[in-house]
């Protein structure tokens, strides 16, 4: 005969402790580094996407949309909304590709890099200020660790980045 008090099978518990997880950390990692990126850098009124998708024309002119989503690795459906927006403020233009009308080619306009030169000593302030509880030689490896993660899981990302 059966107590019922006491179960026949174990009950697994639903109560996990978040700070066990990993992913619970890099989330809140990610919100402290957009906090801190947009402290630093709200004069400008760049978000962290905006600048990256900046930078990332800046590097290599005449990108398409496409590449410059997979370059950043960020979602290609909402990427057109960035650059909608980058472009209205003047920072980025959308040219037709003198070989393929359907293709647009992205360049930086000189305003666009005139605000790239203007908030570069803010970003890394902001990458400064994210990494200053770290003793300085463990920064780097801290970096390769992250580089680990993110390359050896880019697969798995909904918007996964490709190449440099």
């Amino acid at each position: 005969m059966n107590d019922v008090t006491t179960p026949l099978t174990p009950v697994p518990s639903n109560e996990i402790d978040l700070e066990s997880l990993p992913g619970y950390y890099i989330r809140r990692l990610q919100q402290i580094a957009v906090a801190i990126f947009i402290q630093e850098t709200e004069v400008h009124g760049l978000t962290p996407v905006q600048y990256a998708a900046l930078q990332a024309v800046s590097n290599a002119p005449g990108l398409d949309p496409r590449p410059l989503a997979r370059t950043i690795g960020f979602d290609t459906s909402t990427m057109a909304g960035v650059i909608d927006r980058l472009e209205a403020r003047g920072l980025m233009l959308r040219n037709a590709s003198p070989t393929d009308r359907r293709v647009r080619r992205l360049t930086a306009t000189p305003q666009g890099l005139a605000l790239l030169a203007q908030v570069l000593p803010d970003v890394q302030r902001a990458q400064e200020r994210m990494l200053a509880p770290l003793p300085k030689p463990e920064r780097i490896e801290f970096i390769r660790m992250l580089r680990t993660l993110v390359d050896t899981n880019n697969d798995a990302s909904r918007a996964p980045r490709v190449g440099e």
